[in-house]
């Protein structure tokens, strides 16, 4: 099951289903009272502070890190309707410091900001166009002098230099949640700055933010998916801020913000008693809770936050609705229930995985296995009023996207008529429990439970307990549940294609570029950096110890024990691809729509449901991987089954028709998509005409192609060389099933491969025109070739540089002079030895201010500025991580397999490490100077040609504007 269970917030309230798991208060080793759930996997403890502060621990010992979540229970929904966007971008705020973290004098900054606040109340107030322009003005001259004192992105330097991964946040209707990944012997460093971060609020560096936030609306606006969500919600929730304000807000209101706003949303929100701290690693329990107290327990108790809440009348009617944007048709309904803490929840759940499973779902089986729609899938979300059961579709060659929700509403009709197997609930439930027992393992996903839980207010035993109570549900309820709630009740959205007339296009504010001070500190920074804790030593892989090698035959058999569930899995991996044989790729995915003398198409993928395993193909230009992956105590069953139909498929006409149909249909919409686009784009601009995306399989090829052929490839594909990987607790009865049914072949070698060279780049500038708000432009430059000495510079480089948030070119092109809301830089060394690097730089911004930002970002790829405590930090960011990355689980395999592909046969982060503590800021730059500066940069950019300065566009470079046929060539 590949479907996304964590974030639909699938929770239910205790006092209409009562768990059958009982939730226990101990005391633990330091006095602290906690709760637990009896025979939670996850073992996760939750405290409450004597201030309100919730704590919820769960311990996972792959790495000595720790996923941090602060948790803050309000988003867009408890935003003012004057101020729609107002928690996003305090979000973004909380980012920017304090009166102790990021300023140089605080007593000089504060009047300064002070000053700004009360000149945005007047912009606000102010209706006179012109007059607005000039208070505008003001506050870009006041913030000027106000940057003066501002330490830019210290925070994100204090966090880096402990080691942090992962550094985010994100904000939604009802949560705003703060991330880091931290090594976990730097814990208490990670409170110290939190503890300072969350106690208050300074809006510093604002004007610049906003107009990153800015930009993040006009990614947004080029967002199809975000164009038909929108207007989905609009229509679901007409009378609540579900459906009536936006996360990210109206383009009137972030134009005209309020700081006041601001603050009293963060001293009303941001409060101990609405607000939780969240650890999931490696870490004790005894150390973790006294520190979390130390650091927080101070806060003050304040008023409990009152939280929105969401009112609707009942929808009696079909809502119809439509959108335009260039990409291609697409259909959108949903039907609105009631929200997490309902007993809606759990029917609408197991509903939605019966319909849409991605295996035997009756979505799956009676549309896509048959091939009657291009696709078509289902989700359920759930927020704390309200939730929905959301159906999508997209149309095959002349089918309307009426056709298409008739599809789907018939695959719900059979719900209501219980036209669905007897056995499916079980399956799901298996299926459920098979999946969490996936994710819990990792530390973010069950982080997300963890906040979800939180959020809803919703008691984590009903978390536990809640595919039990799923698995309680007999079929005649359900089908009375479906008969009563899925009628002519639901919002539908047409998204046409054409022209999108609510784009909101604005003009450039005129920023002056505010000072970053990049060698400046403030006296937290420097205190904090003086703090000493005992360094954890790096380990490096012993892949002689891990890796257990044999032979089953002539077949190289290797394995790793799972030694955390009862999940295993097993690959099989040849070094052919599509560049050995065009046709692989297309007779692989065939496998999808075929069935065998024994078993149809739709019977098969109910077989494999039923015995919870699930298999999958990947074709790569030079390496096919085919897996298996499910309970051990089912993988002898599945391994026999998954041979059956590769030795015994049977190809059919009529559905290889369909299958080509298809990818013609996929095709045609490719080339009205901006990411599709821009991918090619840029394939284009690296390998020019002869690259590998172009290198299709033409519709006249594709339809001469008789399926027997392919049916062929497929049998004979396991008689070529390949390898065995498995991961899981019983390698001899899999050895035993492999034997007994796997085609272990007979190591034919490999067919020839088709050459795809890489060309020097020569400065050419090639353009796509789409119809879009922003414009994207991406720089390629080739370089030597694969070259292991190499490895240690270019990742500091990209760190230093390229990467985070304290990198340079972020600094540079979205902190000081606002430009861009997405911009970076990075060195990427070749995955393969024989293969050239690559020099890349790239960038997302509003169309007109594209020829600044390409300035910007040209003058840094030529002249990089030393900041030494700046990389410093950078180099010991880099050492910690890798001091405390492991490579553990299966994980450990396709990091040997990636190092063999490099020619090498041993754990290179040991000399990376090494070469890293030596390494100086002046080798640093002669990296740069020798593989950064002067190079020849090939550009792709897309965008609307009407928007953006073409004059300074031909500046770049020969320009050559692509048609759709050149990038695609189809």
């Amino acid at each position: 099951m590949r479907k996304s269970i964590f974030l639909c917030g699938i929770l239910f309230n205790s006092v209409l289903t009562y768990a059958q798991l009982q939730t226990v208060k101990k005391t633990d080793n330091k006095g602290y009272t906690y709760e637990i759930v009896e025979n939670d996997p996850s073992n996760t403890r939750i405290y409450t502070l004597k201030n309100g502060l919730k704590i919820y621990l769960a311990q996972l010992k792959d790495e000595p890190r720790i996923q941090t979540h602060i948790a803050v229970k309000t988003g867009s929904n408890n935003d003012p309707e004057d101020n729609t966007g107002l928690a996003h971008y305090l979000e973004h705020m909380v980012f920017k410091g304090t009166s102790k973290i990021g300023t140089q004098d605080w007593n000089k900054e504060k009047p300064l900001l002070q000053e700004i606040s009360n000149l945005y109340e007047q912009h606000k107030a102010e209706t006179d166009p012109a007059k607005k322009v000039a208070i505008y003005k003001k506050i870009d001259e006041v913030s000027q002098e106000a940057s003066k004192y501002a330490v830019a992105n210290e925070y994100d330097k204090l966090i880096s230099s402990l080691g942090a991964s992962g550094t985010n946040a994100h904000t939604s209707v009802e949560e705003t949640i703060y991330h880091n990944n931290i090594p976990n012997n730097e814990l208490e460093k990670w409170l110290k700055v939190e503890s300072e971060r969350f106690n208050e609020l300074v809006l510093r560096l604002f004007h610049t933010e906003l107009e990153a936030v800015y930009e993040e609306f006009n990614r947004a606006q080029d967002n199809d998916a975000r164009l038909v969500y929108y207007k989905l919600m609009q229509s679901l929730y007409p009378q609540s801020h579900y459906g009536t304000q936006t996360t990210i807000g109206t383009s009137e209101h972030l134009k005209n913000p309020s700081m006041v706003a601001i603050h009293n949303y963060f001293d009303k929100y941001y409060v101990p008693n609405n607000m939780a701290v969240m650890l999931i690693g490696d870490f004790d329990f005894d150390t973790a809770v006294p520190l979390i107290d130390k650091y927080f327990g101070s806060y003050k108790t304040k008023p409990q936050p009152e939280q929105y809440v969401a009112k609707e009348e009942p929808i009696k009617s079909i809502v119809v609705k439509e959108v335009a944007s260039p990409s291609s048709e697409r259909v959108q309904f949903a039907y609105r229930f009631d929200g997490a803490n309902s007993s809606d929840a759990k029917y609408v759940t197991l509903i939605d995985y019966i319909l849409s499973n991605s295996t035997a779902g009756l979505i799956d089986l009676n549309i896509n296995q048959q091939q009657k729609a291009l696709r078509a899938s289902s989700g359920a979300s759930f927020f704390r009023d309200y939730g929905m059961h959301s159906f999508s579709g997209v149309p095959k060659q002349g089918q309307s996207l009426e056709e298409v929700r008739d599809l789907i509403l018939a695959q719900i009709d059979n719900i209501k008529q219980g036209n669905f197997d007897d056995w499916m609930i079980e399956a799901v439930v298996n299926d459920l429990k098979k999946s969490r027992l996936q994710s819990w393992d990792n530390p973010r996903a069950l982080a997300a439970n963890l906040y979800k839980s939180y959020i809803n207010d919703v008691p984590w035993a009903e978390v536990v307990d809640q595919y039990d109570e799923i698995g309680r549900i007999t079929k005649q309820e359900l089908i009375d549940f479906a008969k009563k709630h899925y009628n002519d009740n639901y919002v539908i959205v047409y998204k046409r294609q054409g022209e999108n007339k609510d784009l909101v296009r604005v003009s450039n504010p005129g920023i002056t570029p505010i000072q970053l001070n990049r060698d400046a500190e403030s006296q937290f920074y420097k205190d904090f950096m003086k703090l000493e804790v005992k360094e954890i030593a790096p380990v490096f892989v012993d892949f002689k110890k891990e890796l257990k090698e044999s032979k089953i035959k002539n077949v190289k058999f290797t394995s790793i024990d799972n030694k955390t569930n009862d999940l295993s899995s097993v690959y099989y991996i040849s070094d052919i691809g599509s560049d050995n044989d065009s046709k692989l790729g297309l007779a692989i995915n065939y496998l999808d729509y075929l069935g065998t003398s024994k078993y149809s198409p739709e019977n098969l993928k109910k077989e494999f449901y039923k015995i919870g395993v699930e298999f999958g193909v990947n074709t790569g230009a030079d390496r096919t991987y085919v897996y298996l992956t499910g309970l051990q105590k089912n993988l002898d069953a599945g391994i026999k089954l998954f041979e059956h139909l590769i030795n015994d498929a049977v190809s059919d006409k009529a559905s290889y028709q369909e299958y080509v149909n298809t990818i013609l249909k996929s095709r045609e919409n490719s080339k009205k998509n901006k990411n599709a686009i821009s991918y090619a784009l840029n394939m284009y601009a690296q390998y020019g005409e002869n690259n590998r995306f172009r290198d299709i399989l033409s519709e006249t090829e594709l339809k001469n192609i008789n399926p027997t052929e392919l049916t062929q490839i497929i049998k004979n594909f396991f008689n070529y060389k390949h390898q065995i990987f498995y991961y899981g607790n019983d390698v001899a009865a899999t050895k035993k099933a492999i034997e007994k049914n796997h085609n272990l072949g007979k190591n034919l070698t490999y067919t020839s491969k088709k050459d795809f060279p890489q060309p020097i780049t020569d400065g050419k500038v090639y353009f796509a025109p789409y119809e879009m708000v922003q414009a994207e432009i991406n720089f390629i430059a080739r370089d030597t070739k694969y070259d292991t000495s190499l490895l240690t510079s270019s990742g500091i480089f990209n760190e230093y540089f390229g990467g985070g948030l304290s990198s340079i070119v972020f600094q540079e092109i979205r902190e000081s002079k606002s430009l861009a809301y997405s911009a970076r830089s990075s060195y990427s060394n070749a995955n393969k030895k024989d293969l050239y690097n690559y020099v890349r730089a790239s960038i997302g911004t509003q169309a007109n201010k594209l020829p600044q930002a390409v300035e910007a970002m040209n003058e840094l790829m030529n002249n990089m500025p030393k900041a030494p405590n700046q990389f410093e930090n950078s180099k010991q960011a880099a050492l910690k991580q890798i001091a405390t990355k492991r490579y553990t689980k299966s994980n450990i395999f396709f990091y040997w397999l990636s190092l063999q592909d490099r020619g090498l046969n041993y754990d290179i982060n040991k000399d990376i490490y090494a070469q890293t503590s030596t390494l100086t800021l002046d080798q640093l730059n002669n990296f740069f100077n020798k593989h950064i500066k002067g190079q020849k940069y090939n550009v792709g950019l897309v965008g609307d040609k009407s928007n953006l300065d073409w004059p300074s566009v031909q500046k770049l470079g020969e320009v050559k504007e692509l048609t759709l046929e050149d990038l695609f060539n189809y």
